[in-house]
């Protein structure tokens, strides 16, 4: 009965490794919230106090009339309106943020409040982690309607991140369509953090901006290109000087020249690179996996399901006709068996092999008193012979080896 307690009990602490980003990305969105209310108040409290100062001693000296005051005063407080709409838009951000984040603690919550596996509360907390799996898998797939509709169907707005990844794949989708508007504004927003990010998206963006200044082959917009190159790429030469003394090189070749490292520069498989790199450098900065939680989760249980067995000639019943067993086994299912083909094998700490188990010479093992017995039964046997009781193959006595458990 302990066993059996031991073997249901929730260990909810090992389910949440799979959900840090659960609580991660509302914690980064509500720092990003923060920053940028943070760079507002500073750029306005730069440009109105030194404005405020002047007109008043412009007023005090009479350099100015009451007409120019009042015009400098109206300009201020036009500015500090528009930083007063400004933070009303950020504090409704960050209600929903922190609307969000209670959502999510709350759901996290309710696990530690479940006892064992065996409860029904489990298996509803389970249903509605494999519907978030879902959402993300088909946000990140760009099924954004359908990853909408599964989330209202299932009541689970709050769980899911539909707005990131939205915005993420808007982004990625103009990208793969040659335009870097939206890109580079997204950039800009997210200055601060991108330099320290390993990332070069920026840089290569400018880079792509040049190459399509270059395409045209007018020597007129040449001198267009070595403008945006001082200004965009130099910059960098410490971190890229090879890109940059490729993209120089690129005014002396046209679009259609077969030269490397041209041609490759020129190829408008490049947007799909850019496209991917955004994505990339998107879900680094906001602590997002780079793979589908669906993919994590489902690799973790083929693993922790997977053994050698899994993958033999004589697996199982169903993929061998002359199999004696049955076999249950998930992984040896034909809809299963390849893709866990490449997974690790699972890891058990206690041994479930027959006593006194011994090899045969095709690899297969059993134990000793049982494979003796079941060749006894067998009438075409002859003495001091062994049968396989699964592939059929007929091997002496003699060419048993002991196996050591170890």
């Amino acid at each position: 009965m302990a066993a059996e307690v031991t073997s249901t009990k929730l260990n909810a602490e090992s389910h949440l490794l799979l959900d840090q980003p659960l609580l991660r990305l509302p914690h980064e969105l509500a720092r990003r919230n923060f920053k940028s209310a943070q760079r507002a108040i500073e750029r306005e409290k730069d440009y109105v106090l030194p404005a405020l100062k002047e007109a008043a001693n412009a007023s005090l000296s009479g350099s100015h009339g009451p007409d120019q005051t009042l015009a400098s005063l109206d300009a201020m407080i036009s500015r500090m309106q528009g930083l007063k709409r400004k933070m009303e838009s950020l504090q409704e951000d960050e209600k929903k943020i922190h609307m969000q984040s209670r959502k999510r603690i709350q759901h996290l919550e309710d696990l530690y409040n479940i006892p064992s596996l065996a409860d029904v509360k489990y298996d509803e907390w389970s249903r509605v982690r494999l519907d978030r799996l879902l959402v993300d898998h088909m946000l990140r797939s760009g099924y954004t309607e359908s990853a909408k509709q599964l989330a209202k169907v299932k009541g689970i707005e709050e769980l899911v991140d539909l707005g990131v990844f939205v915005q993420c794949q808007r982004i990625a989708e103009s990208l793969r369509r040659g335009e870097v508007k939206e890109a580079l504004q997204w950039c800009a927003e997210n200055k601060a953090a991108l330099k320290k990010s390993q990332q070069n998206l920026e840089f290569e963006l400018r880079l792509q901006q040049y190459i399509e200044i270059v395409r045209t082959g007018r020597k007129e917009k040449f001198l267009e290109a070595m403008q945006h190159a001082r200004k965009y790429l130099a910059p960098h030469i410490d971190t890229q000087s090879k890109q940059i003394h490729q993209a120089a090189g690129l005014l002396a070749f046209s679009a259609d020249t077969n030269a490397e490292p041209y041609k490759s520069m020129y190829s408008l498989s490049r947007w799909g690179y850019l496209s991917d790199l955004f994505i990339r450098t998107h879900h680094e900065l906001l602590s997002l996996p780079s793979r589908p939680l669906l993919h994590i989760a489902l690799s973790a249980g083929l693993s922790a399901l997977k053994t050698p067995s899994c993958h033999s000639a004589y697996t199982s019943s169903s993929s061998n006709a002359r199999s004696t067993s049955t076999c249950v086994c998930p992984i040896c299912s034909t809809e299963l068996n390849e893709l866990a083909r490449n997974m690790p094998y699972a890891h058990h700490t206690k041994s479930y092999v027959e006593n006194d188990p011994v090899v045969l010479p095709n690899g297969r093992i059993y134990g000793r008193d049982r494979l003796m017995e079941m060749s006894r039964k067998v009438s075409f046997v002859e003495e001091g012979k062994v049968k396989d009781p699964v592939t059929g193959e007929i091997f002496d006595e003699t060419d048993l080896k002991k196996v050591y458990i170890t």
